[in-house]
């Protein structure tokens, strides 16, 4: 799936980053302080952050649990908001496909809540795994 910004390329940015936790926050830092989220309200650029904090550290805690890898991050300012592409190596999701992303009934000491969040902030969320990557792809709206 081509992002919008293959043919808009000045309104793009695009990140490589090793899967831990110090490259993840250092990461996330230069996100904030890119491009396409300078397009964004400030209500908009906290939830793009919160959003993608949450994929992020996720790839880094699951898809990499065994081993280190990197992530790839492609985003775009498009004028339904902000178009997130994101790619890693790492393991694939467990059954192929993302985790539902229902809200949690019984109190959890940790987590539990991320995938809920991702689901009821984004729009058009897609994932496929292909040619060993895991790839995933959503709009968080502005």
């Amino acid at each position: 799936m081509a992002l919008a910004a293959d043919i808009f390329p000045d309104i793009t940015f695009r990140l490589a980053l090793a899967a831990d936790p110090v490259a993840v926050r250092t990461g996330l830092a230069r996100i904030v302080a890119s491009g396409p989220f300078a397009a964004l309200s400030a209500d908009h650029r906290a939830t793009a952050e919160i959003v993608l904090a949450e994929v992020l550290n996720n790839i880094a805690e699951h898809a990499y649990s065994s081993g280190p890898g990197d992530i790839l991050i492609q985003l775009a300012a498009i004028p339904a908001g902000l178009e997130c592409q994101i790619a890693d190596r790492g393991r694939e999701m467990p059954g192929g496909s993302p985790p539902d992303g229902v809200l949690p009934q019984e109190d959890l000491p940790e987590g539990g809540f991320g995938w809920y969040l991702i689901r009821s902030l984004t729009r058009g969320l897609t994932y496929q795994r292909k040619d060993g990557q895991n790839l995933l792809h959503f709009v968080i709206p502005a």
